[in-house]
């Protein structure tokens, strides 16, 4: 058959099927007649339709055939009878009102108290009137439970099986069939519906209940079902709620000219119930206010006055008390409980109990049952035997806060509305009683209806649902009250923060797949993450346990219990472990066990059987979805060998309290980055005790509940936040910042902080904080900043990298600009003046003409230098005109000379110009063996340039009485400068003297203020060993000179060992060639001067023989037994064959080495001698038995002829040759014996009037001599010692008239202590400067023989200030001695 002759045949067919649409379902006839008019469009454009007609055909036959079922089915119920509505229902009273409003009107508001009916009889209602043939009679309720004892009451009365003419669907359960007229659901269900089917096309009729709790979900319907009303005219919608503001639902389901929809009330089945108030907060002063559980025990028993006095003593009497959360309720339940009330049961109600705790409220008891309940008990279900209610006016409510960006659950008081509710509650069985525990007053001032809960929470999953549904604006959209436009912004926010929408708020393609999972976006966003992670089965098995209640029970008599064996499944890092542990658990147990023991274990364990069950569903129903969606399922578990396997079944199946079980093996950065993008906003940084700063300066705690609480991880991420009393963090996983930055690029923030050039990297770098929600989850990274501010790291590169000089480059143009800029420089740090180089602007200048932009780095650069190069090698060369801002004139060698000049040697000067820099100034270059040897005061002249300035400032230092003699000062300072030549004398000395002769006037040593002085204005001494390395530098000579002590001495080796050219031999004598008097060697460059002497190897005894008090005195004192460093050694030591030539890094340390040389050698070549003055002298045997309280007789016997030989032997001109020391020896052999026996007639007598001086101070001494005999205790220590003959050297003689000026002192103190006292602390005072300068001294190795000298003269003094009758060698006074020792100073 032809084209032409088929076509009209089919046009037929079309019109033939369209005209039988209307016998159809509901369903179909939108969804056929859609495929209808295509056929047509597809049959007028000649192209094929016969197997699509095919098609519709038979699908509109089936749907006929339903309909026709579904038609003889509802004839059933077309009379009151059949229906069986309970008469004593207030809803059937007004059975007739309500069928002839909804005859009438599409839609219908019905308004009544819990209890009056509606829930049950509406549906009836819908089937009286014919409802039911072409769709389902579709009936929300709130909760699960509702959905599901509705649809068994209603299958009761209309005796039929439930999942025939009534079904109900609720989350993983659907009894419906083809032949249900009435559909039980939750409102989540009919929202779900709506994705697949906007038209909601399945349904006839809509029945919305219990519409005044307005839940996000019953809102989102309201104002769906008010767009939907347009376009399905047929669709009857019944609004159901409790009377409360029903008025609102009227006028929000208004006609479109006004006319508000019809409200049919139904009155309750009440009886009066009378309200007192028992305010727990007293008005009266000298009353105490009452807390929450006193108040309530002070209620319960004002009910049993009430009871008497009413005579209510018969039939249900039971107390339903409100309460805002398990938390109160444990608390009220334990004060009930400890109150011992008579004949009472104290149960509570909340919806973490198990059924079977919550279905012990229904079941038949004796005497009172009191009820603790949160707000479950308000509207949704309803409490037998119900006679009185308490309320506290307290409820926990789910409220989002703006500010903080998360949902909290405050306590906060109750509306009107919800008060009489509660109130409500009694009254039904009796007449009734409600105590409200506040005042009247505060009734009347709270609002009058409770927020509903689209304006109190976080509007993400409807602005999802929205956009999926393509509702358009969500602003736009007909809420019964619209949310507030903060929430709606935040939304939006927190799905950007997901990837569910752009910048533009436009559904993105992972918006579209979150869309098509029933569950919250954040838990969705897990799941895609989850499926690109390799993980997506443990992802879904946590989603699961965060979509349902938690089926771990805490029962209110044994939560410690019960804590203490749920802890066995935490995982100490993570909470979503600890669930994934749960899960194994209950599947091991479930394959080893069958149906009663597995509930047994779950008993044992505080498991909800039932929650486990429903998370196990919520899993397979999540699984079969991704599916749907094309993703794989994945794992990230690892299989664990079969013995791990068996060792986890048996501690699974162990009874519980066995210890904590083993954690999954799990790839945990996997999960765990999944499971982070859907909570990118609950992370937090730990702070201080246990504290956690999180997103957007928000600070919480991980919940003790918390696996995880204990051990308090670094960053942690939460699945909620939760504000109680705190706000705390729940289900928390410990996390790494670093997986926060790849997930979020969408979201951080990015600072850049202290740009600046590094030279190594060759670019500008800037310290990156990247933070999210202001919470920094990297800090200080350095990065390169030339890409992000080009501008900014083109003027950062010229200027440090090419300007400064920070730059490592071998390009020819860089070393010739910088050699320039170096020498400019080198002028500058000698004017000290940075005016002769230009500036830096001219140097940047220069170069920013010359690079073009777009170069920032040091790579860019040089390809830029590079190619520019070939055109002009000296493109970026600088000449000395371009550097020089001015002639530099007054900047000559002269002024500013290379060298310092002294004694042959010239230093090195260097100058730098920076104040506050350690080597500020001009700089002199030292070699540590050259520190001794330096000209101290030549260096306080600087060099010329300087010199006028430092003089000015010394001058400036005067104080005023002098320093207006000289003025003007400058004038004065040039005058002196030309008439003074810098030597090796201080500059103040030279000054004063320059002013002496000019005025007259005489300038005391301490006038001059030389501390004042600018560092600058003093020689930088920079010490370098001999290779030139530097070791330190600064300004004071003696701190250098004792810090380096040890390095000139290795300087000192080094130059004698290179003299000798590593010859070693030790000599056996002096050398036939006389040893030269000093030794020129180079030191880092430096000609250095050395002092060769001669050296005995050996040396006495570390102690001398001293006992530890004597060495605890001689360093006390200052005094050694020997003031060289070369104690005398034994009489009869053999010293020949050690001997040596050894070089000195100063002449007096050479000249002292030298003198105990010969003294040692003479002694060796003569030791006869030394035998007779050891033995055969017996005035010494007598000064040795006076010395015994002092020292040993070895000690006396060394001391005395060493000093013998040194006095006869090693005079000026020391020796320096063999020839020399056997002339002197010659010479001088016979004045040996006469000079010791001389030397022994002063010693004994010291000795002897020491030892009469001893025993005195033995002796019983007055309390008021203690000072004076602890002085002169004292200066016996310093004048007779071991090593004190050597020591005394000429003074010797002196020594028995300072002993017996001690006696003198000794007999005169007792009757002139004031006055000596006085004269004791001016001696101590000169001898305590002498000690510290001593001490100095030695540690410089220096022999100082005027310091020696000047302690004599203290001595000296002594005798002056206490046995004048003795007499002085000269004129002392202390003046004179203060004198004195200013003029030692300043030549120090």
């Amino acid at each position: 058959m032809s084209d032409t002759a088929t076509a009209p045949s089919e046009h037929a067919r079309l019109e033939a099927l369209a005209a039988r649409l209307e016998r159809a379902l509901s369903r179909d006839q939108r969804e056929l007649g859609k495929r209808l008019a295509g056929l047509r469009r597809r049959l007028k454009e000649g192209k094929p339709v016969d197997r699509a007609i095919n098609d519709i055909e038979s699908r509109l036959e089936a749907s006929i055939a339903q309909r026709a079922a579904r038609e003889t089915a509802l004839a059933r119920w077309q009379t009151p009878a059949a229906l069986n509505y309970p008469p004593e229902l207030p809803v059937v009273e007004r059975r007739e009102d309500i069928l002839a409003a909804l005859a009438e009107h599409q839609i219908v508001v019905v308004a009544g108290e819990t209890g009056s009916g509606k829930t049950t009889q509406l549906p009836k209602l819908c089937l009286e009137m014919g409802l039911g043939r072409n769709g389902l009679i579709g009936h929300t309720q709130p909760r699960r439970l509702a959905a599901r004892s509705v649809a068994a009451r209603l299958a009761e009365e209309l005796e039929t099986t439930l999942g025939e003419t009534v079904g109900y669907q609720v989350r993983f359960n659907d009894t419906t069939g083809p032949s249900t007229l009435i559909k039980l659901m939750t409102d989540g269900i009919l929202l779900a519906e709506t994705q697949h089917d906007p038209d909601l096309s399945r349904y006839e009729a809509i029945i919305i209940d219990e519409a005044h709790e307005r839940s996000l979900n019953i809102d989102f319907l309201l104002g769906y079902l008010k767009r939907l009303t347009a376009r399905r005219p047929d669709l009857k919608i019944i609004i159901t709620s409790a009377t409360i503001d029903v008025e609102r639902f009227s006028q929000h389901f208004a006609a479109q000219d006004g006319t508000p929809a019809p409200i049919v009330s139904v009155s309750g089945r009440n009886f009066p119930v009378e309200t007192q108030y028992l305010p727990l907060v007293r008005d009266a002063e000298d009353e105490e206010d009452l807390s929450l559980q006193e108040g309530i025990l002070r209620a319960v028993e004002e009910l049993s006055v009430i009871e008497r006095d009413k005579g209510w003593m018969r039939g249900p009497r039971d107390v339903l008390i409100f309460l805002p959360g398990e938390r109160e309720i444990r608390a009220t339940a334990d004060t009930l409980r400890r109150a011992q009330l008579r004949d009472t049961e104290v149960l509570p109600l909340y919806a973490r109990l198990s059924n079977e705790e919550q279905n012990r409220v229904f079941q038949p008891h004796r005497g009172r049952r009191i009820v603790l309940a949160t707000n479950v008990a308000e509207t949704s279900l309803t409490v037998p035997g119900i006679r009185y209610v308490i309320d506290p006016g307290l409820v926990r409510i789910s409220r989002y806060s703006y500010r903080s960006k998360i949902q909290r659950l405050p306590v906060e008081p109750i509306s009107q509305a919800s008060a009489n509710q509660r109130k409500g509650r009694c009254g039904r069985i009796a007449e009734g009683l409600c105590i409200r525990l506040y005042s009247e007053e505060d009734f009347l001032a709270r609002p009058e209806y409770t927020e509903p809960e689209i304006q109190r929470t976080n509007l993400a999953s409807v602005i999802l649902s929205m956009l999926s549904l393509k509702l358009g604006d969500i602003e736009k959209f007909p809420f019964v009250d619209a949310p507030d436009s903060r929430f709606v912004t935040d939304g939006f926010r927190l799905l950007r923060e997901l990837g569910a929408v752009d910048e533009y708020n436009r559904l993105s393609r992972d918006g579209r797949t979150l869309a098509r999972l029933p569950i919250d976006p954040r838990l969705a966003r897990m799941v895609l993450e989850g499926a690109s992670r390799g993980c997506l089965r443990e992802v879904l098995i946590i989603v699961s346990a965060l979509s349902i209640q938690d089926p771990r029970e805490r029962p209110a008599d044994k939560r410690q219990q019960a804590d203490q064996i749920h802890h066995e499944w935490d995982d100490d890092n993570s909470d979503f472990v600890s669930w994934l542990n749960l899960w194994e658990g209950f599947e091991l147990a479930r394959d080893a066990l069958g149906a009663n023991p597995l509930r047994r274990w779950c008993k044992a364990r505080f498991l909800n059987y039932l929650r486990l069950r429903e998370w196990h569903d919520t899993f397979r129903q999540l699984k079969q979805l991704t599916r749907d969606l094309g993703l794989e399922m994945t794992s990230a578990q690892h299989e664990r060998d079969a013995e791990a396997q068996a060792e986890v079944t048996a501690r699974v199946l162990a009874s519980p309290g066995q210890g904590r079980r083993p954690s999954v093996a799990i790839d945990h950065e996997s999960l765990h980055r999944a499971l982070l993008t859907g909570l990118l906003s609950n992370l937090g940084l730990k702070q201080e005790n246990r504290e956690y700063l999180g997103a957007r300066n928000r600070r919480f705690f991980v919940h003790p509940g918390s696996g995880v609480a204990k051990k308090s991880p670094k960053w942690v991420m939460a699945a909620e936040m939760v504000e109680t009393t705190k706000l705390y963090a729940r289900q928390v996983a410990a996390i790494k910042p670093e997986w926060v930055e790849p997930l979020a690029e969408h979201l951080v923030k990015r600072s850049y902080s202290e740009p600046h050039w590094e030279m190594k990297r060759a670019q500008v770098v800037a310290s990156e904080q990247v933070t999210l929600f202001g919470l920094p989850i990297v800090t200080a990274r350095k990065v390169h900043y030339g890409p992000l501010a080009p501008q900014e790291s083109r003027e950062l590169f010229i200027r440090r990298a090419l300007v400064e000089g920070e730059f490592q480059t071998r390009a020819p143009f860089f070393a010739h600009n910088r050699g320039l800029m170096d020498e400019v420089g080198e002028l500058e740090d000698r004017a000290r003046k940075r005016d002769i180089l230009v500036d830096e602007e001219t140097l940047f200048a220069f170069y920013a003409e010359r690079i073009p932009e777009g170069i920032y780095n040091g790579r860019s650069f040089d390809k830029w230098r590079k190619e520019a190069e070939r055109d002009n090698p000296d493109v970026l060369h600088l000449n000395l005109d371009d550097l020089m801002a001015r002639d530099a004139e007054e900047v000559t060698v002269a002024r500013y000379p290379e060298q310092l000049h002294h004694n042959s040697v010239a230093y090195p000067l260097s100058y730098h110009f920076a104040p506050g820099a350690v080597d500020d100034g001009v700089t002199m270059i030292v070699p540590a063996a050259m520190l001794s040897q330096l000209p101290r005061y030549r260096i306080e002249w600087l060099v010329p340039g300087l010199l006028r300035d430092k003089a000015i400032a010394l001058m400036k230092s005067l104080p005023k009485q002098y320093r207006k003699q000289v003025v003007p000062i400058p004038n004065w300072v040039d005058a002196a400068l030309e008439a003074l030549t810098p030597d090796d004398v201080p500059l103040t000395d030279a000054l004063a003297e320059f002013m002496r002769v000019k005025t007259g006037l005489r300038l005391p040593q301490d006038a001059w203020a030389p501390e004042t002085l600018e560092p600058h204005l003093k020689m930088n001494l920079r010490i370098v060993d001999q290779d030139g390395k530097v070791l330190g530098e600064g300004r004071d000579l003696e701190a250098l000179e004792a810090r380096f002590k040890d390095s000139a001495a290795a300087a000192a080796r080094a130059m004698a060992n290179r003299s000798r050219e590593a010859d070693s031999e030790v000599l056996e004598d002096l050398p036939e060639t006389p040893i030269a008097t000093s030794h020129s060697t180079t030191q880092a460059g430096i000609r250095v001067e050395a002092y060769p002497a001669l050296v005995v190897k050996a040396a006495a005894p570390a102690d001398n023989g001293m006992s530890a008090k004597q060495r605890k005195l001689a360093r006390k004192t200052g005094k050694n037994s020997a003031p060289s460093s070369h104690a005398p050694a034994s009489a009869t030591a053999q010293v020949e064959q050690n001997l040596s030539v050894e070089l000195f890094d100063h002449p007096a340390k050479a000249a002292a080495a030298h003198r105990d040389g010969i003294t040692r050698l003479a002694m060796a070549r003569l030791p006869d001698q030394v035998r007779y003055l050891d033995r055969d002298l017996k005035a010494l045997e007598r000064c040795a038995l006076l010395f015994a309280k002092v020292g040993t007789r070895r000690q006396l016997a060394d001391d005395f002829i060493y000093s013998v030989f040194e006095q006869v032997m090693a005079v000026e001109p020391l020796p320096r040759s063999r020839s020399e020391l056997q002339a002197r020896l010659d010479d001088k052999r016979a004045e040996l014996v006469p000079h010791a026996e001389a030397l022994l007639k002063p010693l004994e007598a010291a000795l002897k009037q020491h030892l009469e001086l001893s025993k005195r101070l033995k002796g019983k001494i007055d309390f008021s001599m203690a000072l004076v005999v602890a002085d002169l205790k004292a200066q016996q220590a310093r004048l007779i010692t071991p090593g004190f003959i050597q020591a005394s050297g000429e003074w010797l003689h002196q020594l028995p008239r300072y002993v017996e000026a001690m006696l003198i002192r000794l007999d005169k103190a007792p009757r002139e202590r004031m006055r000596d006292q006085r004269d004791m602390e001016e001696v101590k005072g000169f001898e305590s400067r002498l000690d510290a300068r001593l001490s100095k001294a030695r540690e410089q190795g220096l022999p100082d023989a005027e310091l020696e000298e000047f302690g004599w003269w203290l001595q000296e003094l002594r005798v002056s200030l206490f046995a004048q009758q003795l007499g002085t060698l000269e004129t002392v006074s202390a003046k004179r001695l203060e004198k004195r020792w200013q003029e030692l100073m300043a030549r120090r």
